[in-house]
């Protein structure tokens, strides 16, 4: 059974803020908090005279001021370490394997422009199926947040399954009290567009079924979490649309991308995607099948 949360650490300020995150969600899931760094031998080409000596002291001292501040903070946590070796994403990858959750930092560009997700967080977002939450550095967990009644934001895709989205989201809600909102956006079928047929009167027909739904979907879960409040917004539209503002008032936005067996093709949804970007709150990625 997985029982701790890791977080990528690297000295930045990205990597410090994803550690003050990481560290009250373990504490939220009273487990261990495993703090990772992965150091690139691939450095000596790239910067001459940076030798094997000189990575493995940074990944040392990246690790030791990170973990004796989160330990200052947090007395009773659980804090371990550990330095790996090989490219960034693929450790913090397989690192990722044996955790509940991967918690990385991400650089902000401001409440609306929201994240610069880096190829490092990318690639390694892509190559496990463990959730990962990116934080940016704004987010101050100190600050209103963690254990505040500001609610968690889930974005609920009713014709994938999306019962590993609905878990995480609900189990975070239910950890912080805090309220779910559930976003659906949904679309007029193609024929609309060009069929002579097709009756416009019929869209709030549409929309009454959708909403339908998302309550179907929603159902068990509020079943097995009753202290969870949850609000519904179905809309006409591309979910991004509303998730993102959604994102300004809360602690903790929700998506899911599709699991990819080949190495081709897209590895993150359109809806993902533009919430990774733009939103101005952590973002938590759900794989699933």
């Amino acid at each position: 059974m997985n029982t701790h949360v890791t977080v990528g650490v690297d000295g930045s300020a990205e990597s410090r803020a994803a550690a003050r995150w990481a560290s009250n969600e373990a504490l939220l899931r009273q487990v261990p908090l495993r703090l990772v760094h992965a150091v690139d031998w691939l450095l000596d080409p790239v910067l001459p005279g940076v030798g094997p000596q000189d990575a493995d002291r940074w990944a040392d001292q990246a690790l030791a001021e990170t973990s004796g501040e989160l330990r200052r903070r947090h007395p009773r946590l659980d804090v371990t370490t550990r330095a790996l070796s090989g490219r960034p994403a693929a450790a913090l990858a397989a690192e990722a394997a044996d955790a509940d959750l991967l918690v990385l930092g991400s650089r902000g560009l401001g409440a609306l422009a929201g994240f610069v997700v880096g190829s490092v967080a990318m690639s390694t977002l892509v190559a496990t199926a463990t959730p990962v939450v990116l934080v940016r550095t704004a987010d101050d967990p100190d600050g209103p947040g963690t254990g505040t009644a500001r609610e968690i934001v889930v974005g609920v895709d009713i014709h994938e399954a999306c019962d590993r989205v609905l878990a995480f989201a609900f189990e975070e809600a239910d950890r912080r009290a805090c309220p779910l909102r559930a976003v659906h956006g949904w679309k007029l079928p193609p024929a609309y567009t060009y069929a002579p047929f097709a009756d416009p009167d019929n869209e709030p027909d549409i929309a009454r079924s959708v909403t339908h739904m998302l309550d179907d979907a929603l159902l068990p879960w509020q079943h097995k979490f009753p202290d969870v409040a949850v609000n519904q917004t179905v809309f006409r539209g591309s979910a991004a649309e509303r998730l993102v503002p959604a994102s300004q008032g809360a602690q903790l936005v929700v998506v899911g991308r599709r699991l990819r067996r080949s190495a081709l093709g897209v590895h993150l949804g359109s809806v993902a995607h533009a919430v990774l970007h733009h939103t101005a709150a952590p973002v938590a990625v759900i794989a699933h099948d």
